[in-house]
């Protein structure tokens, strides 16, 4: 690319409000936002400035694998951003660039491999059923979120932590005032420094161990003085976290395939497309609010004929990349059939999300339960009467009415 290629004006700022958007509407915003170019700048709700933002599918792997792009240099930064109280700890995994962030994933690694999660199958299994056979004892109507899409995710993920089960509800309360913007910053960071220390006691305990669970795990990496207390502590209220994202993407799932019955039918109809139609749900849906975590240019880069300077924050969008025809034809269609598939819903480069074959098997088994033991699963409301989430950063429904 010539220097004359280069873009040297800069775009206009566009504002960027916290929508409480419904249904899986795409965010009207962010469709102006790609029709505008491939790389914008965005100005969000809290913190300093402006940022760039980048859609295209190419260019967020780009800088998602690019080790130009830092997401450590965000530390001391007060960049825009969509939550109030999404100030970088020390030490966190998610502001960690390589080696560090090599160094602290490696030590869980194990809990989250195929096999890790494998053999979390037959128990998740059985946590399943027995929610289900509890819904169908209650009868209906019920709620889907309340009875099966919140407390399985949490169990889940309680058991690949190593979390007993009486702690279960404490985690799940802690998680949701940290991940929703509308408790204020203060509530969302006691909730966070709370579950903090609860994982500093439970880490410690395990010291040592030889246990599989994530506890044990970095327990035994701390004791092995591979890793400090502190980044094991940041790593665990990550993950947890993230665990329950599920509970939002499957009650969105649930949702589209309640209120679009010939791609349920499909999937009764043919159960051995459905690990491949989760994926093709994965990539449609608009998973979050707006974007996530930032990442600071370390030097001058060219992305699509835009000059990014050195010291410029950047956020890519997983949701524009979801959508971007030149990889995925019909992007707004779901289709079951569609290969290749290689969505980014779970991230890319060095922080693609960990989790992403644990949420593949809980959406998998949710999918296979409800769509085989609960055959007329259907909503209970219209579907303009499903409330959604307000001020969340991981959209989806407060609750599901169902009945069957």
């Amino acid at each position: 690319m010539t220097e004359k290629t280069i873009t040297e004006a800069l775009p206009p700022v566009r504002h960027w409000p916290a929508l409480n958007l419904t249904g899986v509407d795409f965010d009207p915003v962010l469709t102006e936002l790609m029709r505008e170019g491939p790389v914008t700048r965005i100005q969000l709700p809290n913190g300093d400035g402006w940022a760039w933002l980048v859609t295209r599918y190419d260019d967020v792997r780009m800088v998602t694998n690019d080790s130009r792009f830092s997401r450590e240099a965000v530390m001391g930064r007060q960049v825009t951003r969509l939550a109030p109280h999404f100030i970088p700890s020390a030490g966190a995994v998610g502001f960690l660039d390589p080696p560090d962030h090599t160094r602290l994933r490696r030590s869980v690694a194990a809990a989250f491999t195929a096999r890790g999660v494998e053999r979390l199958r037959d128990s998740a299994r059985r946590m399943l059923d027995e929610l289900v056979d509890e819904m169908l004892d209650t009868g209906s109507p019920a709620d889907l979120t309340e009875a099966i899409l919140s407390p399985f995710p949490i169990a889940v993920i309680c058991e690949l932590m190593g979390v007993p089960a009486a702690d279960r509800h404490s985690m799940h309360i802690w998680t949701q005032l940290i991940l929703s913007s509308s408790h204020g910053a203060d509530v969302s960071e006691k909730a966070k420094n709370e579950m903090g220390a609860y994982f500093t006691k439970l880490i410690g305990e395990r010291a040592g161990s030889t246990g599989e669970d994530v506890g044990s795990l970095l327990g035994a990496a701390v004791g092995r003085d591979e890793i400090t207390i502190e980044e094991a502590v940041g790593l665990a209220v990550l993950l947890q976290i993230g665990g329950e994202a599920v509970t939002n993407n499957s009650g969105q799932m649930f949702f589209i395939l309640m209120t679009r019955p010939k791609l349920a039918e499909q999937l009764r109809v043919d159960p051995a497309i459905r690990p491949q139609a989760i994926d093709e749900l994965l990539r449609y849906i608009p998973h979050r609010s707006a974007v996530g975590l930032s990442r600071i240019a370390m030097e001058e880069v060219d992305v699509h004929g835009v000059r990014i300077r050195k010291g410029d924050a950047v956020y890519v969008s997983y949701l524009a990349a979801n959508r971007d025809p030149d990889v995925f034809p019909d992007p707004e269609m779901i289709d079951f059939s569609r290969n290749p598939n290689p969505h980014v819903s779970f991230g890319f480069g060095p922080h693609y999300c960990p989790g992403g074959m644990l949420a593949r098997l809980e959406s998998e088994l949710m999918v296979d339960a409800l769509l085989d033991r609960v055959p007329g699963l259907r909503l209970a409301v219209p579907p303009e009467q499903v409330p959604f989430r307000k001020g969340a950063l991981i959209r989806g429904p407060e609750a599901l009415p169902v009945t069957w």
